[in-house]
Parts: C-alpha cells; structure tokens; sequence
C-alpha cells in the first residue's frame, strides 16, 4: 500500500456513534485526508436497515455485519454495535483473523477480551484501537497509552458515566430524590429505558478496567472490580454535603501501591477544592497522577454522536499515518498480572448519616461504637429535637481503614434508636 492509497474503512453498527461517524468522514474528509496524507474512504457498512439521512452513497451496504467483516475488502473494521459478546465479538475476531486492523468503542468487550484480541491481533499482524470506550471525545487511551508512557502512574481518578453524573448533579441543583430525577432522564433519553447498567456502576468498571490496564502495564481484570451504583444516594446526603463543602460524584478509582492494586467504582464525598467536584451533568473527567508529571486532569463531554465519533476517527487517523503499537501500550506477553490490595485496607474519611429516634444517650451510643473500633469522630450536625420521631444526625470521620469503618457501622446498625443509616466514602487525592 503506499502512502497515498486510500485507507478503506468498514463499519459495522449505524446507531448514534456509527451515525456520528460517517458524518464526521463525510464532513471532514478534506481536512482528514490532508493531516493523514491518504484520504480516509468509508466503503462499506453494516446495520439492520440502511439510514436514509446518512451520507452512504457509493458505500456498499449489509444487512449481516458478520458478512462484512469476513468478505469485504477493507483496512480497518469500526465496531460500534456494542456488547461483549455476540456480534460485535464475532465481527472484529473475524476482521482480526484476517489481519485487519479494528477500531471500537466496545468498552465492554475490551474489558472483558481485551487481552484475548490484543493477541490475536499481535499474531495476524493488525492493531486494535479503543480510544471512543472510555470518557467519549476525550483522549484519556492515547494519554495514558503515549502522553505519560515515561510515567509509572499510581492512581486514575475518574467520573466516568455521564447518566450518573447528571442524576446527581439534577438532584443537587432541583433538590429532587433519585427516582425523580432517574424517570426525568428516561424520558430526555439522558438515560436508558433500563438503567442498571449506568446507575449500578457497571459501565464504569468496564472503563476503569480499561483504565487500570493501562496505567498498570496489567491485563484486563473486570472480575477484580469492586463495584457500588448510586441507587442509595438521597436528596438528603446531597443537600448535607453541600453544608459540608462536599459535592457526591460517581468515581472510577484505580490506584496501585505496595499492598497491591485496587479498582473501585462507589459514590463519594469529594471537596469543593477537588478537580472533580465541579464536573457537572453529562461530562466525564480523569484525574492521573504520574511519578514524574504529577497530576493531570482531563474534562469533556463523555458521550454522544459527535465526541465518541470524534474519538473513533482519532484511531483511524493513527492507522492512516502509521502510529500504532500495542494494544494495551506492550505486547500481552509482557502485561504482568498484579495482586489485589488486602479486602479492607483501604483508607479514607467517612461521611455517616443516621436516622436515629431522638432518646438520650443516642450520642453516647455511637461515639461508643466508633471508639471501639478506633474511628475518630470530625464533625456532627444535629438540628433540632424530635420527640417520638426519626431525626437525621450527620458526621464525619478522621482517615480510618476500611474494615475498621465497616464494624463500627455494623455496631451502631445494631443500636435499637438507629432505623437507617448511610455511609459515604470522602475522596481525595
């Protein structure tokens, strides 16, 4: 191929992203074909049905995607169906077997066979890119993979699912509870018509096993990721962090230390000081910290047609202009598989937030369960008595291990005056 020939580019799925895609191609394609120095030819699609609004002319259409990935004569495959298995598995294993390159924003498949597809493609001779699977139009892959390839990171930070983030940022700003704001974002199509996948936080594990993967030079581990949504997060607790100078984030946690690495997705309390605190509605944003740079911090918008295409055509720029190298930013034989930091060493502050029936020696009580397991108390808020009734009693606690915190909870769970409670983690870098 020389350099002047045409980059063929086949793309299977033709939904928002795929959609996006062919219209930034078709848009860009003067401006593309000078920064790459070969044009970048779409010449062939696959969907269930053929958009009418979408700029096709000339491209040969399938209706079977599999069809296309094992006949079609092309350079590079763009996956943009989704899922970890099924079709979009079986259309870039084929492409791959054939020595295709593939691009994608699969990041479920690329967390679950990632490792298995680097492989392969390092045996068939093509390359896999995934820059659009995590943080949409930001390019946290190729930072991570190139920008501080001379850094050994030791923790991503991240929001990494816009739905959560604008739920929790509408609840801040209207006052409303979950369920409210989460049947609100149904209907503005911000959220799905099921949205476990969002609100429990399994889209962002996905992508912080991505991440970790990166950072950490380790294989894929989606099993390893301890994962918590924010269902139990209430107008309350938001309302409560605001007082204390808090904002509530969904966060994607990697870090890596002598204890080992953990990966964590949970709520959390983090200061108004934080970069991530004033990250709102649909944007993403990541935190690394790197030996040698520091701290950096990417922000933009994390979905959507135009930002996630954005990302899919970055990949294809660097397969058009040659730079490319491992999947994972080293050969799969050379990712070392890492142990897990110990099940409750880690540490941080605790927000606590009790409904408690307003009776003497409740305080007692629980300072007396806290100190049992050497949590150290910060700060309370009570306001007001409620005889005969449930009241709302708010504190904060010193830096503690995990496992300590956990049985001081179960202790004061046990307390007859307590009827709920709520623990948040207080993040920080």
């Amino acid at each position: 191929m020389t350099k002047a020939s045409p980059l063929k580019i086949a793309i299977a799925g033709l939904g928002t992203v795929g959609g996006g895609t062919v219209q930034l191609l078709h848009d860009q394609a003067e401006l593309l074909a000078a920064r790459a120095g070969r044009p970048l030819a779409l010449v062939a699609a696959a969907a269930l049905e053929k958009p009418a609004e979408l700029p096709l002319d000339g491209v040969a259409f399938f209706a079977d995607a599999r069809e296309m990935a094992k006949s079609c004569d092309y350079d590079v495959l763009v996956e943009l169906i989704g899922g970890a298995k099924g079709i979009a598995l079986d259309v870039v294993t084929a492409a791959l077997e054939r020595g295709k390159s593939v691009v994608t924003a699969n990041k479920a498949m690329i967390a679950h066979h990632g490792v298995a597809l680097a492989r392969l493609a390092e045996a068939k001779g093509g390359n896999i890119g995934f820059e659009a699977s995590v943080g949409g139009g930001i390019p946290v892959i190729k930072s991570l993979r190139e920008g501080l390839a001379g850094n050994r990171v030791t923790k991503v930070m991240g929001i990494l699912n816009g739905t959560c983030n604008y739920i929790l940022t509408t609840m801040r700003d209207s006052g409303r509870d979950f369920a409210d704001v989460l049947a609100e974002a149904q209907s503005l199509g911000y959220a799905e018509a099921d949205p476990s996948f969002d609100i429990d936080g399994t889209d962002t594990a996905h992508k912080l096993a991505i991440l970790a993967s990166l950072a950490f030079a380790m294989p894929t581990n989606i099993d390893g990721v301890s994962c918590e949504g924010i269902r139990n997060v209430s107008a309350l607790d938001i309302r409560y962090a605001d007082e204390l100078g808090y904002r509530i984030k969904l966060l994607g946690v990697a870090s890596s230390s002598d204890k080992g690495v953990e990966t964590r997705v949970y709520p959390a309390m983090v200061p108004l000081s934080f970069p991530l605190a004033h990250v709102s509605g649909p944007f993403n944003a990541i935190v690394t910290e790197g030996d040698f740079v520091g701290r950096t911090v990417l922000e933009g918008r994390g979905a959507g047609a135009r930002p996630t295409a954005s990302a899919v055509v970055a990949d294809l720029m660097d397969l058009a202009t040659g730079r490319v190298g491992p999947t994972f930013g080293l050969t799969v034989d050379t990712l070392k598989p890492l142990p897990a930091a110990p099940a409750g060493t880690h540490r941080s502050a605790f927000y606590i937030r009790l409904m408690v029936r307003d009776e003497p020696g409740v305080f007692a009580d629980v300072a007396a369960a806290l100190k049992a397991e050497k949590v150290s108390m910060e700060q309370i808020i009570q306001r007001g008595r409620a005889p005969s009734e449930v009241v709302p009693v708010v504190m904060t606690v010193h830096e503690t291990d995990e496992a300590s915190m956990l049985r001081a909870v179960e202790r004061i769970r046990g307390l007859a005056s307590v009827t709920d409670l709520q623990l948040i983690r207080i993040e920080s870098l």
